[in-house]
């Protein structure tokens, strides 16, 4: 069975719509900093209410085939010789990236309003790391000062958003162990925080109890600074009797 739709949404726009799940027979071609080609077969798409667009194979975990990072715009439409066609396009500008999904048949359309996430909660051991880093930056980098924790992205909070000593802006992601999951999230949020003229440019802080060399690699490929944090020593530098609660 062809389903033909013919809108086109924003995301995200005021009030955000519900997650969108789509299992179809499809083909998809990437453009942008590469190209990548998927060809027909059955997948899952997934419209996120954050502006994000995934696709999804039944292998290969949790990782995603491929997607449009958030905020992304999505237009819904009917080829010449009509087929379905979903045109996902990424930030603005000649560099910008697009998604072009031909659809074939589409074989379940669902929508699901999730509500408001309460968010990650973190284990103890990590949740206490970022309370002193956020009490100690400049363990973490000569000058560096806090200006947020928990700081509010449309993908999710930057763990710690700092200044460096000549006021530019630094966003810190704090894990107990650092790997390229790690490394992958503190890329996003940075790719979005950069598209933010009052804080761009915006680097980006890698810090963990240990981090392994195959994050490590990555955070250097993509300019991020990779900082091991003594935990004990950190402890040390704490004086609860300083405290007023």
């Amino acid at each position: 069975m062809h389903v033909a739709l013919a809108t086109s949404l924003r995301l995200p726009a005021g009030t955000l719509p519900p997650v969108r799940l789509v299992i179809a027979r499809c083909q998809i071609d990437y453009a942008g900093r590469l190209t990548a080609h998927l060809p027909m077969a059955t997948r899952l798409i997934m419209v996120k209410n954050d502006g994000s667009v995934l696709v999804h194979s039944d292998g290969g975990s949790y990782k995603p085939l491929n997607w449009m990072s958030p905020p992304a715009r999505l237009r819904e439409g009917v080829t010449d010789d009509g087929q379905v066609e979903w045109l996902v396009h990424g930030k603005e500008g000649p560099d910008g990236d697009t998604l072009r999904i031909l659809i074939e048949e589409i074989l379940s359309d669902s929508s699901h309003d999730l509500g408001v996430d309460p968010g990650l909660q973190k284990d103890g051991v990590e949740k206490h790391l970022q309370e002193l880093l956020a009490e100690h930056p400049a363990t973490l980098s000569d000058g560096l000062t806090l200006v947020r924790r928990e700081f509010p992205t449309a993908i999710g909070p930057v763990d710690l958003m700092c200044r460096d000593s000549a006021g530019a802006s630094v966003a810190v992601e704090v894990k107990r162990r650092g790997d390229i999951d790690g490394v992958e999230q503190l890329t996003r949020y940075l790719e979005l925080l950069n598209r933010d003229p009052k804080l761009r440019p915006v680097r980006g802080i890698f810090a963990a109890q240990e981090i392994k060399p195959q994050a490590r690699v990555l955070a250097t490929d993509r300019g991020i600074a990779c900082a091991v944090v003594d935990y004990d020593a950190l402890r040390g530098m704490d004086d609860p009797s300083g405290r007023l609660f």
